[in-house]
């Protein structure tokens, strides 16, 4: 597995970021801590790419989101529990999304933000943040 890792290198960690931000299961917790473990890549290259990687995963959920509220608003579908909720994640915005890279809540954080209409570049900034200071734990744990 090792080797696997270390021949993928970067793109490996890129596309596993990638992944791991979509409602689709991946491990680049795992794949950073290995290649930070075999010191094949120095830690800010590390940073950089599994960042830039799972905030394009999200900011594709987010995309998605907008795009399905194109079709369905959310006035139009929400339950009143439900419309509660989106109300309350609307009131407190973009700074919400430093939560993104939590497990299970963190993907349908940014596609409800995307239905939401919450901001492109706020929605950008925050999501990179919080992703970020995740993978800079990582980092630093492993290192």
């Amino acid at each position: 597995m090792a080797e696997l890792i270390d021949e993928w290198g970067l793109w490996g960690l890129f596309i596993s970021s990638f992944i791991s931000s979509t409602i689709l299961p991946g491990g680049s917790e795992a794949v950073l801590a290995a290649l930070q473990l075999n010191s094949t890549h120095a830690p800010l290259a590390l940073l950089s790419v599994a960042t830039a990687g799972n905030t394009l995963g999200g900011m594709t959920s987010w995309l998605l989101g907008y795009l399905i509220a194109r079709r369905w608003p959310t006035k139009d579908l929400l339950k009143p529990d439900q419309q509660r909720a989106a109300d309350w994640l609307e009131q407190h915005g973009s700074p919400l999304l430093l939560l993104s890279w939590l497990p299970i809540v963190g993907d349908p954080l940014c596609l409800a933000a995307g239905w939401l209409k919450i901001h492109f570049w706020p929605a950008l900034f925050f999501i990179a943040v919080g992703k970020a200071a995740r993978y800079a734990v990582i980092l630093m744990l492993f290192g």
